[in-house]
């Protein structure tokens, strides 16, 4: 296995945020390859009376700046960290897919301020499989021919189980068409494409939750089973009538767990009624 190095100090990499909740736990939420904050929206509204919720655009990404220069999986992970230690250091972090795995590069990269991971709908990286790697980069040239709005009108719908409602299929392709533009994307495409975690999965200390929707069809409850057979201290849930956007097609089962997970965690209050699994 080969050493995750550690960056202690990092160049600043500017990032636009939506926050909500003024007590509680530090909840970072990181975004997948084709979206943004907006993607949030359902933990921004309900999980943040239990928690700081702070939800990125990551760099190049809808309202942040496109970065100096191409950033690599360790850019990223660096920027998600600057944003905790402007926070005050340590933050629970909840990855959805690309995000998944830059919050599990934080985690190994960072290990003292990742407290914990939510890992939804990700992998230990496209880089993993050659076909899948070779893929994830051929994104970029797709997305300079079509533009952003043919883009997201293509990959939008997949995202989500066949019996998502037609107001979701529009949200998400919305929020990818206003997310998305080079070089941005490229960068994250190529971050994605170069990923293969399992070695560096082991020497993850921090607790995690990995969660799937039972119907992703990208990433699969294998990639979810390939995390969370890799991690230390895990729990790996499926999440019923849920494509890869999990956390927006079926929000209060995948909040529930969130503040499941938050409670043991930080035994933050429970809850006096959860929500049905």
């Amino acid at each position: 296995m080969n050493p995750v190095p550690t960056a202690p100090t990092a160049p600043t990499v500017s990032v636009h945020v939506e926050e909500a909740g003024d007590h509680g736990p530090l909840l970072l939420c990181l975004h997948g390859v084709g979206s943004s904050s907006a993607a949030f929206a359902p933990q921004l509204a309900e999980l943040s009376a239990y928690a700081r919720v702070v939800a990125w655009d990551a760099p190049g990404y809808a309202a942040s700046p496109d970065p100096e220069g191409p950033l690599d999986l360790d850019g990223y992970a660096d920027a998600a960290a600057a944003l905790i230690r402007e926070r005050g250091g340590g933050a629970h972090v909840l990855g959805v897919s690309w995000g998944g795995v830059i919050a599990l590069r934080l985690a190994a990269r960072h290990p003292g301020l990742a407290a914990s991971l939510v890992v939804a709908d990700s992998s230990p990286g496209s880089g993993t499989d050659p076909r899948k790697a070779e893929g994830m980069r051929s994104r970029a040239a797709e997305l300079a021919e079509l533009g952003p709005r043919a883009f997201a009108r293509k990959r939008g719908p997949r995202l989500v189980s066949p019996a998502a409602p037609g107001a979701l299929v529009q949200r998400v392709v919305d929020t990818m068409a206003s997310s998305v533009r080079l070089p941005g994307y490229a960068y994250a495409a190529e971050s994605m494409a170069t990923a293969d975690l399992r070695g560096e999965l082991p020497a993850i200390a921090a607790p995690a939750l990995v969660v799937c929707g039972d119907q992703d069809q990208v990433t699969g409850v294998e990639g979810a089973q390939a995390i969370a057979g890799g991690l230390r201290l895990t729990a790996h849930v499926i999440v019923k009538d849920a494509g890869h956007l999990a956390n927006q097609e079926q929000p209060e089962r995948f909040n529930a767990w969130v503040l499941s997970h938050l409670h043991i965690t930080t035994r933050i209050p429970e809850q006096e009624s959860q929500p049905c699994l």
